[in-house]
């Protein structure tokens, strides 16, 4: 799959992200894979804040489109756009503020 592919695919699932905290951001994805313990997808979601937390998963993101940050429990804000990667070990949590529609590349492995 190039990015080109990434970017054209169509997301067949979606909702309004649950923890939203300004806005109306909504979340839409596509599971390429997912043996039970490592899940690999698309992810999109459409301007807004909201909270987001890993528990019992350590993620992977690879952003291919949109800007934003996303500010980590301990305050370090991370500008998210095409090419940043960024990882999350289980116990992170922090803030997303999404100023253009992001699509990102994730892989999600278990950890418990």
């Amino acid at each position: 799959m190039t990015i080109d592919d990434v970017l054209a695919v169509e997301l067949v699932d979606g909702q309004p992200v649950p923890t939203a905290t300004a806005g109306e951001p909504y979340e839409s994805w596509l599971v390429i894979s997912d043996d039970g313990r490592v899940e690999l997808g698309i992810w999109e979601v459409t301007p807004g804040a909201f909270h987001g937390s890993k528990e019992g998963v350590y993620e992977q993101m690879h952003f291919v489109a949109g800007r934003g940050t996303i500010t980590d429990a301990a305050g370090t804000v991370t500008e998210i756009g095409p090419g940043v990667v960024l990882l999350c070990p289980d116990g992170w949590s922090g803030a997303w503020d999404v100023r253009e529609t992001v699509r990102k590349t994730y892989a999600i492995v278990k950890t418990r």
